[in-house]
């Protein structure tokens, strides 16, 4: 069976997500423009609703749209949205942050993990930013910091995702079962299987991968 994350905008369609038989949830607001952390109060809700449902819920936390290049500001309001997320019970925080020349900004990273204390970390798609290389180095790095997946579409964000197949392909090898690679962007319920066996994975990240 496939496990499907869905992608959802705030609280309103999760209840019916979990009807339709989600395995895992990322909640965000704001998906025009890549998605944002949601209110404390859609947080509680959500980590209520689904731990009743026994579904795990991952907190995207992103201060805002564009770019993954963050401030200082920036970095302390993610960095309470974490801590937030920890003291509501969120299963896991989607988080990434980069410099202005195209590497992962470290630094940045270390302070939101410290801030999450443990809970189950993802690298989201500002991995998408980096060169091949820098991808390489990240999946390495992310491994060592126990980062359990990474969220990549294998490509700009604005191709399908079966131009990326043999990115994709690259990413999964290096990777070499160290980490999870999970394909996302553009994955449909119509595409989710196809995609899924192209890539012999067993899981897909998708808005659209409910029927």
């Amino acid at each position: 069976m496939l496990y499907r994350e869905v992608c959802l905008e705030n609280y309103t369609d999760l209840p019916q997500a979990v009807l339709q038989g989600a395995d895992r949830i990322e909640i965000c607001d704001n998906l025009a423009v890549g998605g944002t952390t949601i209110s404390k109060g859609v947080m509680g809700e959500a980590i209520k609703y689904t731990h009743e449902k026994n579904i795990p819920l991952v907190i995207l936390v992103r201060a805002r749209g564009g770019n993954f290049v963050y401030n200082d500001i920036e970095l302390k309001i993610m960095e309470a949205d974490i801590l937030e997320a920890q003291v509501l019970g969120a299963d896991a925080v989607c988080i990434g942050a980069l410099t202005a020349d195209g590497q992962v900004d470290y630094e940045a990273m270390e302070t939101l993990i410290a801030a999450a204390g443990g809970m189950e970390l993802v690298f989201n798609m500002a991995f998408d930013e980096l060169s091949f290389d820098e991808q390489k180095r990240t999946i390495d790095w992310a491994v060592e910091q126990g980062f359990s997946r990474i969220l990549t579409h294998g490509g700009p964000k604005d191709t399908p995702i079966e131009a990326n197949l043999e990115h994709l392909k690259e990413l999964i090898a290096y990777a070499n079962g160290r980490i999870t690679i999970l394909p996302g962007g553009k994955i449909t319920a119509k595409n989710a299987q196809a995609v899924a066996d192209a890539l012999q994975v067993t899981a897909v990240h998708g808005t659209k991968i409910l029927a």
